[in-house]
């Protein structure tokens, strides 16, 4: 088992890409503590883990609010007296619409889950991380990396863009202390996200734009799947990508390629 002994911390780990990870990484070996919003989120994941003989705990929390991000952190210690992996994955698509009709306080929900969520979720495994070194994963996207043609999601592109800034300028300041901290960029994956998604009245503003039949190259246009993001994050997370940090790596069957 390639992460024997390991600890991961993975946010938003009750659908999706966060529990597929959930699910491979507990396989490969490592210790899971599956975070979400509520027990209800992630006890499916945690029992999924549990049944098949691995080790796992829920830890609760609001990845966007700042004490019980320290507390969840806290736990995971409390529990293995270590931390080796983190996947911040947690994220939401929020409202896409124009400028002129986004909210300012649509646009600060965005940005304090995806981008604050983030910088807490690194922020407060680093001081565990640095005992040993370890390994940081990011979701990102596509959008707001390679593609900008989603007209109205731009708090969702920005934040997105964001988070890959924040990981190189992680990345060097953390690899004296083998800490190596990679972003992932997915394309069309077959997840709930779009469940707390708004588009808002984009017909007036969006730009006519034809693709070929099939806008995913690599599969015709299907979508690829959260096991798929799954086996890439643990590439990241292992010493198979020892060598590997500050870097993105796009996952999305040439999609934002052609989309872009």
């Amino acid at each position: 088992m390639q992460l024997a002994g390991k600890v991961a911390l993975i946010t938003g780990a009750g659908s999706g890409i966060g529990k597929a990870a959930a699910i491979l990484l507990a396989k490969e070996g490592a210790k899971v503590a599956a975070l979400g919003r509520s027990e209800d989120e992630i006890k499916e994941t945690i029992a999924t883990i549990q049944d098949s003989g691995g080790e796992a705990i829920a830890a609760i929390a609001d990845i966007s609010q700042t004490e019980p991000m320290q507390q969840a952190v806290n736990q995971i210690i409390d529990k293995w007296g270590r931390l080796d992996i983190v996947f911040a994955n947690a994220g939401i698509n929020g409202v896409w619409a124009s400028l002129e009709d986004l909210d300012p306080d649509e646009w600060d929900k965005t940005m304090n889950v995806n981008l604050k969520g983030t910088f807490l979720t690194v922020k407060y495994a680093v001081p565990h991380l640095k005992k040993q070194g370890g390994s940081v994963i990011i979701t990102s996207s596509v959008n707001g990396t390679r593609m900008f043609s989603n007209t109205g999601a731009t708090a969702y592109a920005c934040s997105k863009a964001a988070q890959v800034a924040f990981t190189k300028m992680v990345a060097l300041e953390l690899a004296e202390h083998r800490i190596r901290v990679n972003v992932i960029c997915p394309g069309a994956i077959d997840t709930n996200i779009d469940q707390n998604t708004e588009h808002r009245d984009l017909d007036k503003v969006r730009e006519p734009v034809e693709y070929p039949e099939g806008e995913i190259p690599l599969t015709d246009g299907k979508s690829g799947t959260s096991e798929q993001v799954a086996q890439l994050v643990l590439f990241l997370a292992s010493e198979n990508s020892s060598h590997i940090s500050g870097t993105e790596i796009w996952i999305d069957g040439a999609q934002s390629l052609l989309v872009g």
